[in-house]
C-alpha cells in the first residue's frame, strides 16, 4: 500500500463530530463507531461504519485511530498573528491599574507594535508568524484569519498583506486575510483633526484600492470604539471597502457600546467581533441581519472585562463563533480550545456551543461554512484527531490540547508525540 495514495481511510473512530445534526446526535451531530473516506481533497463519506460504502479503485491510504476522537478541522476565525515585538509592560502596566486607553495614550498598546513591527524585515515577519502558525496548527487548528493592522500607512499595510500572502504559500493550515488598516491611528495622525483626517482619506484612496487590485485580502475590518475609529469614519472606509468588493468584519463593542454592532448589520458584515457591550438595539439587528458573533474571551480576561455573555446571543438565535484575537497585548494567545474553555466556563456558553463555535460558527465567520467547518460528503477533507474518546473532554481538559494529528487537503499530517509542536507528513 503507497502512503501517497490519493484517498484516506479513517477507520475505528470512536467518536465522530460532524457538526450536522442531522448525520448524528445532538447539536454537534455526534456519530460512535464511525469511520471517514477521504478522496482527494473531499469528504466522500463520514459516518457509521457499519455503513461505509465498497470503496472503488486503488486502495485508500488507512488509518486505525483505536477509538479516537474526530472532528472538523478547528478554525481559528480571529487572529493578528503576524507582528514583531512583545507587549510585556502594558500587561504590567494593566496589572497595576491602568486602563486599555490610558495605556494607548502614552504610546504603548497598539502603536508600540505597529513600530516593531514597521522595524522588523520581512523574513522576521516570516519567521514570527511561521512558529506562531506552526504552534497552532499542532492543535487542530486547519483554517486561520490573519489581519494586518500593526503597519498603519499604505506601504506598510501592504507590506504585511504581502508576508500573509507568503505564509500562504508554505503554512499547512489555510490562511484568510482581512485588511485592517484602520485598527487604530499612528502616531502621526494623531497630531490634529486635520491628520486624523488625512488618514482616513488614505485608508479610503490610496490602501483600500491597493489591496483590492491586488487582491491581497478577503475581508476588511475597522476598529470602531473608544479611543479607535468612530462610526461615521468607520462607516466611510466600510462602505469602500464593500464598493471594492471586500468583505466586512467589524471589532465593535469591545471597551464601550458604540452601536457598531448595529452599522456592522446595516452594512451587511459577514461577522462582529468582541461584542463585550453590544446593546439590545446590537443584538437585534445582527439578528435580522444574520451575522455572526465572534467572542474573544482571552482578550475580555487580558483586559479584565466582563465576557460576552453567550445566552444575549442565544436568545436572538445569533450564531457564535470563538478565537484567539492572537495579538501581543490582550490576548497572547494561540490556544483555540482554551478560549473555547473560558467561554464556557465564564460566559455561559454551552458544551456543543462550544465546539460548534471553533468549527462550524467560525467557518460561517468566514463565509466558508459551505468548504469546511463540518464533515459531511463534499465537504473539504480538513479533520483534526484528538486522544479522547468523548467530544466533552475537548472542553473538559483545561489548557490542554490532546490533538495527535491533523488531515488537510485529504493528507494526513502526525503530531509528534515526544516533539508536540512538529508535524510530519505520513502514516
Amino acid at each position: 500500500m503507497s502512503q501517497f495514495s490519493s484517498s484516506l481511510l479513517l477507520r475505528n473512530v470512536g467518536a465522530l463530530v460532524t457538526c450536522d445534526p442531522t448525520l448524528g446526535a445532538g447539536p454537534v451531530g455526534l456519530v460512535r463507531d464511525a469511520a471517514v473516506l477521504c478522496v482527494g481533497d473531499r469528504i466522500e463519506y463520514a459516518g457509521p461504519a457499519a455503513h461505509l460504502p465498497r470503496v472503488l479503485g486503488e486502495e485508500p491510504l488507512t488509518l486505525d485511530l483505536d477509538g479516537c476522537l474526530v472532528t472538523p478541522g478547528l478554525i481559528d476565525c480571529h487572529t493578528h498573528l503576524v507582528f514583531a515585538g512583545e507587549r510585556i509592560d502594558d500587561f504590567q502596566g494593566r496589572l497595576a491599574g491602568d486602563s486599555y486607553t490610558q495605556i494607548a495614550a502614552r504610546g504603548g498598546g497598539i502603536l508600540s507594535t505597529v513600530r516593531a513591527t514597521r522595524a522588523a524585515s520581512d523574513d522576521d515577519l516570516m519567521a514570527l508568524a511561521t512558529a506562531r502558525i506552526e504552534a497552532a496548527t499542532a492543535q487542530g487548528i486547519t483554517t486561520i484569519e490573519v489581519k494586518s493592522g500593526y503597519g498603519l500607512s499604505t506601504p506598510d499595510e501592504l507590506r504585511i498583506l504581502e508576508v500573509i500572502r507568503r505564509l500562504s504559500r508554505q503554512a499547512l493550515p489555510d490562511l484568510v486575510a482581512t485588511f485592517m488598516g484602520a485598527h487604530t491611528f499612528p502616531a502621526e495622525a494623531r497630531v490634529d483633526a486635520a491628520a486624523r483626517a488625512d488618514y482616513v482619506e488614505e485608508i479610503v484612496r490610496e490602501m483600500l484600492p491597493a489591496v483590492a487590485t491586488r487582491k491581497l485580502a478577503r475581508f476588511c475590518d475597522v476598529f470602531i470604539d473608544t479611543g479607535a475609529f468612530t462610526l461615521e469614519e468607520g462607516r466611510r472606509v466600510l462602505s469602500q471597502a464593500r464598493t471594492l468588493g471586500l468583505g466586512l468584519k467589524v471589532h465593535a463593542e469591545q471597551i464601550s457600546q458604540t452601536d457598531a454592532a448595529v452599522l456592522a448589520a446595516e452594512l451587511g458584515a459577514i461577522s462582529a467581533e468582541h461584542l463585550e457591550h453590544i446593546s439590545e438595539a446590537g443584538l437585534e439587528a445582527m439578528a435580522r441581519a444574520g451575522t455572526v458573533a465572534v467572542l474573544l474571551p482571552g482578550a475580555a480576561l487580558f483586559l479584565r472585562d466582563e465576557l460576552a455573555r453567550a445566552e444575549r446571543f442565544r436568545a436572538h438565535g445569533i450564531p457564535m463563533a470563538v478565537s484567539t484575537d492572537h495579538n501581543p497585548g490582550t490576548s497572547p494567545t494561540s490556544n483555540l480550545l482554551l478560549m473555547a474553555q473560558l467561554q464556557v466556563l465564564a460566559g455561559g456558553m454551552t458544551l456543543d456551543e462550544a465546539i460548534l463555535a471553533v468549527t462550524w460558527n467560525a467557518a460561517r465567520a468566514l463565509d466558508l461554512h459551505e468548504d469546511r467547518g463540518a464533515l459531511r460528503r463534499g465537504m473539504r477533507a480538513d479533520l483534526a484527531l484528538f486522544r479522547c474518546r468523548d467530544p466533552r473532554e475537548l472542553i473538559y481538559r483545561f489548557g490542554d490540547s490532546h490533538c495527535t494529528g491533523i488531515v488537510k487537503d485529504g493528507a494526513y499530517h502526525r503530531v509528534e508525540s515526544a516533539r508536540p509542536w512538529l508535524l510530519t507528513r505520513g502514516s
